[in-house]
Formats: C-alpha cells, structure tokens, sequence
C-alpha cells in the first residue's frame, strides 16, 4: 500500500491520533492512515443509521397514533405498524454488518500487503478490550430499560402498552446489533508488523469496543415514544433512569484508563 495511493489528509489525520495516543513519535504510515480512514466514516454512517433508527420509531409511533384518532382509537392497525419496526430493526442490524464487513475488509486487504504478522502477547478478551465496568454498565443498561419496558405491558393505558411494545422491538434490535459488533471487534485477527503498529491495533480494538458499548439509543428511544404516554410515574421513573445512567457512564469514562494506556499495558510496550 503506496502512500501515493493514500490521501494527505488521512495520513495527516493519522498523525494527530497518534500523538493524542501518545505515539507522537510515531510516523503515520500508509496502512494506519488507511485503517483510521475507514473507521472514521465507518463511525460516523453508523451514527447517521441510528439517527435515522430512532427517526423511524418517532414516525412509526406518531403516525400510529395519528391514524388512532383518526379511527376512533380501535388501535386495530397496531400489529401491522409493530411489524413496519421490526422489519426497520432487522434493517438496522444488517446494515450495521454491513459496515463492520467493509471495515473488516480494509483491514485484511492491508494485513495482506504486511511481510510478516505480529500476534498479541496475550489472548485480548472483553475484559481488556472493554473493561469489566463498562461491560457492566452496558448490561445493567439494557436490562433495565427492558425490565422497565416489560413492567409497562400490565398497564391498563394502551398507549403505554404500545409505547413499551415499540421499546422492547427497539432495544431487542440494538442488543443483538451491540452483540455481534462486539463479537467482530474482538475476533477480528491482528494486522501489524512490529510492537508499533500493534499497540495502534490494539488502541483501535479499545476504541471501537467502547463506542459500541455506549447505550446512546437507550436514552434517546424513550423520548420518541415514553414520554407522551398518559403514565406519569412511568415518564418519571424513565427520567430518572436515564439521567443516573448518563451521570453513572460519565464516571466511568473518568476513572477507566485511556485506550492508550490501556494497549500498552496489553502488549506489554512501553
């Protein structure tokens, strides 16, 4: 992989994320450059598709309660918007591998140009590539949102009902989307050639385990239903719920080391 054939601006790029990681001696290469490339806009379409995720519910579950009224609230419409989500969800996972295919691709495309392969002092677990707090904050997460979404399904209110059938479909799509994301970036083989490059391995694996692992559509998908049901103490409790969390993954993000610190101790670099 030539540097010619790799854009200035990304092998720029490469370079301020490795003095940010604290490899400001480091020259960027091609390969890195490229790697770092494909993950940024792989990042941000991802973003983009969970935007237009939750777009989707606010439009599934408005336009549901639209025609309600338009119909007298029969709601006998309701398993055939509840099918439109599923159909929108399983859409969201596909295109979600989708992206982690084509990240995937680059990186092996540029392992294959590497004339020998470094391999990882030790076996990278989730306990290393995500943390043991994390993990369990994005567990604890999702738990709770379901078990609070379950726990609306005895009310009597329909809409409530609704709502938290819409968040159950919702969540039950973002959790498997999370799990195989994960499972890609744990599993994905090595590409590097010295200690160098693996630590920037490494540090990329940290990196994007922990933007999967952030329950961002948690919060945001109550907003889109949740909160214009009649059950007050069920938008309270969700509230509640989601202002602890955030403040509870903010101090997690405090004390858990940097990806840098966290890959150097990894591979044993200094």
């Amino acid at each position: 992989m030539s540097e010619q054939s790799v854009r200035q601006t990304d092998i720029e790029q490469a370079g301020v994320w490795l003095a940010g990681h604290g490899l400001a001696d480091v020259r960027p290469t091609p390969l890195l450059a490229t790697r770092l490339a494909v993950r940024r806009r792989t990042r941000l379409a991802g973003q983009i598709l969970l935007a237009a995720f939750i777009i989707a519910v606010a439009l599934v579950y408005t336009g549901t309660r639209t025609a309600e009224v338009r119909v007298g609230g029969s709601g006998s419409y309701r398993p055939w918007s509840l099918l439109v989500l599923t159909a929108v969800v399983v859409a969201l996972v596909l295109a979600q591998a989708l992206l982690d295919r084509r990240v995937r691709q680059v990186d092996r495309r540029a392992g294959a140009t590497l004339p020998r392969r470094a391999a990882h002092p030790v076996r990278l677990g989730w306990r290393t590539v995500l943390g043991r707090p994390r993990a369990a904050f994005a567990a604890a997460t999702f738990a709770g949102a379901m078990v609070m979404a379950i726990g609306a399904l005895t009310a009597q209110d329909s809409t409530a009902r609704y709502a938290a059938l819409l968040l159950l479909i919702g969540l039950c799509g973002i959790a498997v989307g999370v799990v195989v994301q994960l499972r890609h970036v744990l599993t994905h083989p090595v590409v590097a050639d010295d200690e160098v490059s693996l630590t920037a391995d490494v540090i990329m694996r940290v990196e994007d385990a922990r933007e999967v692992a952030t329950p961002t559509v948690v919060w945001s998908l109550p907003v889109v239903s949740v909160f214009e049901t009649a059950l007050g103490w069920w938008n309270v409790a969700w509230l509640v719920f989601i202002v602890l969390s955030v403040i509870t993954f903010a101090l997690i993000t405090a004390r858990t080391p940097q990806s840098g610190t966290v890959a150097r101790h990894a591979t044993g670099a200094r």
